[in-house]
């Protein structure tokens, strides 16, 4: 599992890091925490996952997300590319490039993936050494506010969101740690603390 350690020359850390998954129920504030992270802590390596949903106000195409068509996904997904795929809220395809990841791990760095619950599971049966961390809110109804806050989902978008979210919250058990995102900068703190301590 664990190999031995090598210097590196610019004073960084060079223990081996395991790659610290996180996942958590939707609108609980993933992305909110790795923004803060991939601001505040430029250590940490974040991988970019590809999707094949349009994107929200903001997001940067190799920022954010990798938009992609739903050809080349499926070209991704047949070529062996993706270290975990998903089809998500029963509409849009996400998916984590594999390279990149096993690129920024050999190279000793930390190495922190977002994903929802779906991704999570198939990265702990192909990569079962990472540790894995679980988002949660301060309470569902907190979870609910931050749905119907954000105003990106219609009616029926969030209903189906919210069903899946009960889903999400009932597999914490899964994870070998939760942080609970109570307050962002907090919540990325302690992320970052753990992946500094494992």
């Amino acid at each position: 599992m664990s190999q031995p350690a090598h210097a590196e020359q610019d004073g960084s850390d060079d223990r081996p890091h395991r790659l610290v998954v996180l996942a958590g129920p939707t609108a609980v504030g993933k992305g909110t925490v790795s923004a803060y992270i991939r601001e505040h802590f430029p250590e940490v390596w974040l991988s970019v996952s590809a999707t094949t949903r349009s994107p929200r106000p903001g997001e940067v195409d190799g920022v954010h997300y990798h938009f992609v068509s739903t050809t080349e996904f499926a070209r991704l997904e047949r070529d062996g590319e993706l270290l975990e795929s998903a089809v998500v809220h029963g509409r849009n395809h996400y998916g984590t490039p594999r390279r990149p990841v096993e690129e920024a791990l050999a190279a000793h760095r930390m190495a922190l993936l977002e994903i929802d619950l779906q991704g999570a599971r198939q990265v702990r049966e192909n990569m079962p050494e990472a540790f894995f961390v679980f988002l949660a809110p301060p309470s569902w109804e907190e979870l609910v506010r931050r749905l119907v806050g954000r105003g990106t989902e219609d009616e029926e978008e969030r209903t189906r969101r919210l069903e899946t979210a009960k889903v999400e919250l009932a597999a914490e058990a899964e994870f070998d740690v939760t942080i609970v995102n109570d307050d962002v900068r907090r919540a990325a703190e302690e992320l970052v603390h753990l992946m500094r301590t494992h």
